[in-house]
Formats: structure tokens, sequence, C-alpha cells
């Protein structure tokens, strides 16, 4: 048995270490900067339970939603998506536009695009000057093209979330995305609480501000199309710290990076 329990060590240990060693490729040439109101969707991932904080306890209370919604658990899919978009689609408002049909194949081409990389060629989106008025434009072919929760549940690096997040992990965690969010690359971030459920979400970070005591992330959060959501490594209590939202009462969470290697 104590073999065993040493054998798990060492592959969570090189499970970790493999996780951190490797780094994405850097953005595309001429990209310009991710911005909130450009680069994201103009509509929200929509919770199956509607919250509210409880006055008197300031707890996190939930209710099933009294209209069911039909586009649910799909924050993992616009994540991934955003950054294909980012990546892959060239913006020309002054080109003619298409028809339903040829906006449609253009969204597929996107979303066939590795969300890892930038394409050797974009895919042009005629007639819209970026992603968020393409999407008040063709919100319901967007969200059909984005498919079934299926794409979030079985992201390729949720195994990630059964293994420790130790302090010095998420401090490289931190460390890199910094780096990589400085240089102009948008991170996709999977942010849990394993194995307690109060939070199994992803957001984007796209901008990133560095004090004597923080890192401050700023995020696009699938759940809100108004605002962007703020996510902080704390660096005296060597943790991350999401803000409240509509779903997460704010406070400590785990982060790790996924739609970046071929382990995630």
């Amino acid at each position: 048995m104590e073999s065993t329990r040493g054998a798990l060590r060492a592959v969570a240990a090189l499970l970790l270490a493999l996780g951190c060693a490797s780094a994405p490729p850097s953005p595309a040439p001429e990209r310009a900067r991710f911005r909130f109101d450009a680069d994201t969707f103009a509509f929200a991932n929509v919770t199956v339970w509607e919250y509210g904080i409880d006055p008197a306890t300031q707890a996190l209370e939930g209710r099933p939603r009294e209209v069911s919604a039909d586009f649910v658990f799909r924050c993992g899919a616009m994540a991934r998506a955003v950054r294909q978009f980012y990546l892959a689609a060239r913006f020309d408002p002054a080109a003619p536009g298409l028809d339903a049909a040829g906006y449609a194949a253009r969204i597929d081409a996107i979303l066939d695009t590795d969300p890892r990389q930038a394409p050797a060629e974009p895919v042009v989106i005629p007639g819209y000057a970026d992603l968020r008025s393409f999407s008040t434009g063709h919100e319901s072919a967007l969200k059909a093209a984005m498919g079934s929760p299926l794409q979030s549940y079985f992201q390729r690096g949720n195994w990630r979330m059964i293994f420790p997040f130790p302090p010095w992990q998420q401090e490289k965690t931190a460390q890199r995305i910094a780096a990589e969010v400085a240089r102009g690359r948008p991170a996709i971030l999977h942010l849990v609480m394993f194995p307690e459920q109060t939070i199994n979400h992803f957001v984007v970070a796209y901008a990133v501000e560095e004090t004597r005591s923080e890192i401050r992330f700023t995020t696009y959060d699938p759940n809100d199309a108004l605002h962007p959501v703020p996510l902080v490594w704390e660096r005296a209590s060597r943790t991350f710290s999401f803000a409240t939202t509509e779903s997460f009462a704010g406070g400590p969470v785990k982060a790790f990076e996924v739609y970046r290697d071929v382990l995630y």
C-alpha cells in the first residue's frame, strides 16, 4: 500500500511539473490588445439556478429558475470561443455583409481552429467591427455553433482539479499567467474549489496589474456580458481570490490554465 501511495505521489508530482513546464505560443503578430467592449460576447451563459446574497448571513443562496433557460453550462465553450475569435478572426466593417449561411460558415471555420494558437490565415468576418457587435446580430448562430454543455464537462484539462494545488504551484501559475497576459495573450482559466462545488467555472484573463501585495487580473466572465470581473493573486497568503458575482459569494479559489498544451 505504501509503495502504491508513493507511486501516486510521484505521478502527481510529474503532472504538476509538466503543467508548469511548457509555455504557450506567442500571440498573433500585430494583434491589438484584448478589449472587453470589443472582444467578448454580447450575451451571457445562463446558470440553471438563480442566486442571491442572504442579507442576514451574507451567504450565497440559490433556487431553481422559475423559467428554464436553453443556453446553460456553456462557460467553457464561451471562454474557448472568445479566444478563438481573438486569435483567428479579423473583422472588416467596410466589407459587404454575408447571408446567414455565409456567416454560419465563418463561425464554424473559427470554432474549428486550435484555441491554443493563431491560424496561419485569419478568418474574415465582413460587415462588423468586432465580436461584440457581431454577437449582437448573430446570437442564435453563435449559440448553436457552440453546441452542447459537453465541451465544458469534458474539457481535457478537467483531470487537474482532483490533484492538490500547493501554494508554490499556485504562485508559479500566477506568475506564468501574468507574464503571458502582459505579452498580450489572453489566458483561459479554470477556477475550482474541488471537492467543494462552490465554484467550477471558466474565465478569460486578459489584463494584469502588479503591486507589491498582489497581482490583479481582469477577466471576462462568460456569466456576465456587461462587466469585467477581477481575479486577484494575494502574495502574502499565496492564494487566488475571485470577486463576488451573481453565482459566487467571492473568496479563495484554485486556478489553472487550460487550452495551453497537450495536457490541458
